[in-house]
């Protein structure tokens, strides 16, 4: 079972960081500030992803979840005020 953990984490972490690739590849092209405030996030979550797989399959012992909170937080307080700003 820890294997499979191990490659439900390895795929997120993939996804994030193919939506992260594509987004900034959109934003260079068409330089809507939307985009980068989406890319940021997703930069933030993939580095979460990473955080995730680190903590819980390469260093089982050492606790990574502080860590992990805050970059969430921050990725999705980026997208918030990227948000709120684009709408003003």
């Amino acid at each position: 079972m820890p294997t499979l953990a191990a490659v439900v984490y390895l795929l997120c972490g993939a996804t994030s960081f193919l939506c992260m690739v594509l987004l900034i590849r959109k934003y260079l092209q068409d330089r809507s500030r939307l985009l980068l405030w989406s890319a940021l996030c997703f930069t933030g979550l993939a580095i979460n992803n990473f955080l995730l797989f680190l903590d819980f399959v390469v260093l089982p012992d050492i606790d990574l979840r502080p860590l992990r909170t805050v970059t969430a937080l921050v990725s999705v307080g980026i997208l918030l005020v990227g948000l709120i700003w684009e709408t003003e």
